[in-house]
């Protein structure tokens, strides 16, 4: 399937800043389950922006603008090729990182009680039925909904409130997996919907580590493996080190954001 993407992210302050400098995630990578065709960003700045790989293997640009700063925009378009490898993204070769760091705890996917109960459900960490029975369990605690939840409330917050957004869900599944000693990630993207439903500003979900599989995704609000209508765009430990944007601002004091994301289906143009 090839879907085209128009991602725009528009800041406006109430009092112009001395200086902005953003870090800009918004470059998707090649993988089993994707190929990138076109792709650009338009930002203040971008022309000049320092560019590198973090640690997670996430393409960085990092732009600065000096003052006045009263508004910013930025704009990410492009087409992806999408396959359907139900949710399989493999064994990656010349990964930045050990697949042991994303066992690492953070405050947002601390597990409690609750949630170590949760990940006995895994059983085998070599079985992908008890994944599956996880995501299940946790979609029936939580619900989807949105606006119940802060921006990145942790695991052990969202679980108590049963309500949530994916960034919860995912950060749910990624706290259980962990406290059972199994590497899982937070992964950052885009969603193709059906025709009624409009696009997220993200949609989220976890990848984990299964021998003999390697990385394999789980989309908690939509009880599924992510399929060729998920585009993959970051990874990270959690919804903070995955932003597709973070910043630093000097000045300035409340903050307007407004996002737009469209994902649709693109036409193949016929070869001549």
């Amino acid at each position: 399937m090839r879907l085209f993407v128009r991602h725009t992210t528009r800041y406006k302050y109430d009092q112009p800043l001395a200086n902005a400098m953003q870090q800009l995630r918004l470059t998707p990578a090649d993988n089993p389950a994707q190929k990138v065709l076109t792709w650009t960003i338009e930002a203040p700045g971008i022309e000049r922006a320092t560019t590198y790989t973090d640690a997670f293997d996430n393409a960085v640009h990092m732009i600065s603008r000096a003052g006045p700063v009263e508004d910013v925009e930025i704009t990410a378009t492009g087409t992806v090729e999408t396959v359907e490898t139900n949710g399989i993204i493999g064994n990656e070769r010349g990964a930045s990182a050990p697949s042991s760091i994303y066992t690492r705890v953070t405050p947002l996917t601390e597990a409690n009680q609750a949630i170590s109960k949760l990940a006995t459900l895994i059983e085998s960490p070599d079985k992908i039925s008890g994944f599956h029975t996880l995501m299940h369990a946790i979609r029936d605690k939580v619900d989807y909904k949105v606006g119940v939840t802060e921006t990145h409330a942790s695991a052990i917050s969202a679980l108590a409130a049963g309500e949530g957004v994916c960034q919860d869900h995912a950060h749910i599944f990624i706290a259980a997996a962990r406290s059972a000693g199994i590497p899982a990630r937070y992964v950052s993207g885009y969603l193709l919907l059906e025709e009624e439903q409009a696009s997220e500003a993200h949609h989220a979900w976890a990848e984990v580590r299964i021998e003999g599989l390697g990385w394999v995704g789980f989309d908690v609000s939509n009880g599924i493996c992510p399929t060729d209508h998920y585009i993959r765009l970051t990874a990270g430990l959690d919804s903070r080190s995955a932003a597709p944007i973070r910043g630093i601002r000097f000045g300035g004091q409340e903050e307007n954001l407004h996002v737009e994301v469209d994902v649709v289906q693109a036409a193949i143009q016929q070869q001549q």
